[in-house]
């Protein structure tokens, strides 16, 4: 049984851009090689293979192998792009955070995961007893289940 969990949303076309099917992306992902020639994209439509991308501004402007005129390009408008989820054991997937208690080095449950706020220094996990926890802290996960954390003294406090 496929996991559902095993592709992400990782952009979304914008709109068009010229006359010869490019469009704009906007990339969810900091994974700019999600747009790297040859990768594929999933959506609601099926896949979509990357001819050729360059970053501009604060998007891109892609090229798909099924979008080939201004027309076409339109009809693409607000679909959203997915991709597998790349295996990288140093990367923690805010997904896998929800309904994790969360376990201090002193063996010490500090709550469970209600939800992750997006913070510029580093995302923070939102526990059912009010705590907030920067992912900085985390040492170890076990999706969905365990979150090990070694915070500093008077975090808790």
């Amino acid at each position: 049984m496929a996991d559902e969990r095993a592709t992400l949303e990782v952009g979304r076309i914008v709109k068009a851009h010229g006359l010869r099917g490019q469009v704009q992306v906007d990339l969810w992902s900091d994974r700019v090689e999600r747009l790297a020639v040859g990768a594929t994209l999933l959506s609601e439509r099926g896949p979509l293979v990357v001819l050729a991308s360059a970053a501009h501004q604060a998007r891109f402007i892609v090229q798909f192998d099924r979008i080939d005129s201004r027309e076409e390009a339109d009809r693409w408008r607000g679909v959203v792009l997915s991709a597998p989820r790349i295996e990288d054991a140093s990367v923690i997937w805010i997904d896998q955070l929800f309904g994790a208690e969360v376990i201090d080095v002193s063996g010490v449950s500090r709550g469970v995961v209600v939800d992750v706020e997006a913070n510029p220094a580093s995302d923070i996990m939102v526990l059912d007893s009010g705590a907030l926890v920067p992912l900085t802290f985390v040492t170890s996960i076990e999706a969905n289940q365990r979150v090990e954390i070694d915070a500093p003294e008077g975090l808790f406090e």
